[in-house]
């Protein structure tokens, strides 16, 4: 991926020398186990990282020199030029829709951050909080995508950014909104499709994103491509459900499968058009 010439982005907030601990009650290791055991079985993590802020419980910030490696330096720039590529593709797509993209911050953190959906730990993966409108990433989840979910690459890491943003186009366009208000009218089985629409959506606008970022940009690179989707195909719910446990439950599903996630990608990528992103074609939304 061709990206050391482009510009950066105004809007990374670096949280990397704030340590943040919480005790048990409220946090800790037994809000991250039931957060995992959220994404694998099907529950919207962010209830149960609000119900840990509500929750209270002990907790402490600590705020320490960051002496990041050089490594860890590149990444955090390579991170800023994607996001100000997203910045630059919406805030186009927006206009030309009569409309103004606001753009999101993206923090930079390290082990564990404070959002307002609530306290999150690194090992949940990036993540999109609505309520501040902030993208969240650890740095050390791009080491686990190239080695635990074998998908290296820069423009796989780019994915991740441009799927997170992509939520944060769904808030803009009050879709998240609309799903939101089904929650209590709706099975978690009858939600739970609904979720997977929502990230199928959201890679769909990633895709649009590489759509629009190369004709203007012309930032992709032989196999850039094929590296996005191989990410996609790593983090679908039946891979990771069979990963960790051995078999799976389509009904739990909240992300969706491999093949759609790859399938709703390349829709983006080749149309480069919100309208072929409809993911909710046929629900009442």
């Amino acid at each position: 991926m061709r990206w050391r010439s482009g510009r950066r982005s105004d809007n990374i907030e670096d949280r990397r020398g704030i340590r943040l601990s919480r005790g048990v009650k409220g946090g800790g290791i037994g809000m991250l186990l039931l957060v995992i055991v959220a994404v694998y079985f099907g529950v919207d993590p962010s209830i149960i990282l609000q119900q840990g802020t509500e929750m209270g419980g002990g907790s402490s910030v600590q705020t320490l020199p960051v002496q990041p490696s050089a490594a860890d330096n590149e990444l955090a720039d390579f991170v800023s030029v994607v996001l100000a590529d997203t910045e630059d593709t919406w805030r186009s797509l927006f206009k030309q829709m009569g409309g103004t993209y606001e753009e999101p911050n993206l923090v930079l953190f390290t082990g564990m951050v404070e959002s307002a959906c609530g306290y999150a730990q690194a090992a949940i993966g990036p993540f999109y909080c609505p309520r501040d409108k902030k993208v969240y990433i650890d740095l050390g989840f791009y080491r686990d995508l190239k080695i635990k979910m074998n998908a290296p690459g820069d423009f796989a890491q780019a994915y991740v950014i441009a799927h997170e943003v992509g939520h944060h186009v769904q808030e803009l366009l009050r879709i998240s909104d609309k799903v939101h208000t089904m929650r209590s009218r709706l099975s978690q089985k009858e939600y739970n499709k609904l979720s997977v629409k929502m990230e199928l959506q959201a890679d769909c606008f990633s895709g649009i994103w590489a759509n629009h970022a190369q004709k203007m940009r012309n930032i992709l690179e032989p196999g850039d491509v094929e590296e996005a989707l191989n990410a996609a195909s790593m983090i679908g719910d039946d891979r990771l459900q069979k990963q960790s446990r051995g078999y799976v439950t389509p009904d739990s599903f909240t992300h969706g499968t491999s093949a759609q996630r790859i399938e709703w990608f390349n829709r983006g990528f080749k149309t480069g058009s919100i309208n072929s992103c409809n993911t909710f074609k046929g629900q009442n939304l």
